[in-house]
């Protein structure tokens, strides 16, 4: 029998010891050797997938191949070039890079490019120009509608969508009545409205601007 008697260990060094052995004790019959044994991932495997895609992006039909992996605002922004929509927080939590897709808003960060095949795609620069703006583009300069300005194509993008579903009919968490199509007051616009952040905090203004608009399509 071997006598163990003048080893000495450091505390960290048995506890490391301990996890290791209740590790390996876990692990089934024949695993830890069939781990040993796998073979290494080739590079190959690795390499990332390309699709082409199309959809229509602010009226104008659009062609690309990308990595299966490359989100809808990473295609707006840095294949097609359209940088008004943001990468806020990339983790659909702000609402900074809202477009609208097939009339129903969403966050592009969330989704993947190859998953709106032949989509219809709207984005801030589709909305208006300097020279010709959308009535939402209008209040929020009335209005004041932004401050730092970055929150701002993703608000108005919401805004726009949200008049539309107002007029579909489609309630929200606070409709009072299901059944009836929803009335735009302040609390149904604060709560469509709350998936998008404004950092500089000018909630009041964007209601102010939105309600303008809603009041000159009735």
């Amino acid at each position: 029998m071997e006598d163990f008697s003048d080893i000495k260990l450091s505390r960290r060094e048995f506890v490391m010891a301990g996890a290791a052995s209740v590790s390996a004790a876990a692990l089934p019959a024949g695993a830890a050797s069939a781990t040993a044994r796998a073979p290494a991932v080739a590079p190959a495997a690795l390499k990332p997938v390309a699709s082409d895609v199309s959809f229509i992006v602010n009226g104008q039909p659009r062609s690309l191949t990308l990595d299966t992996r490359t989100t809808l605002l990473d295609a707006l922004r840095e294949h097609l070039h359209l940088s008004g929509t943001k990468k806020g927080c990339d983790h659909g939590q702000c609402g900074a890079c809202t477009v609208i897709v097939d009339g129903r808003r969403l966050n592009s960060c969330l989704t993947l490019a190859v998953m709106h095949e032949g989509a219809r795609i709207t984005t801030v620069e589709g909305l208006g120009t300097p020279n010709n703006m959308h009535p939402m583009q209008v209040a929020f300069v009335k209005h004041d509608g932004y401050q730092c300005g970055y929150c701002t194509p993703g608000q108005i993008c919401s805004a726009v969508a949200v008049l539309d579903e107002v007029r579909a009919g489609i309630p929200s968490h606070v409709t009072p009545d299901l059944n009836t199509r929803p009335h735009l007051s302040p609390g149904e616009i604060r709560e469509r409205m709350s998936g998008n952040i404004c950092r500089c905090g000018a909630y009041s203004n964007i209601l102010d601007a939105i309600t303008e608009v809603a009041g000159s399509q009735t």
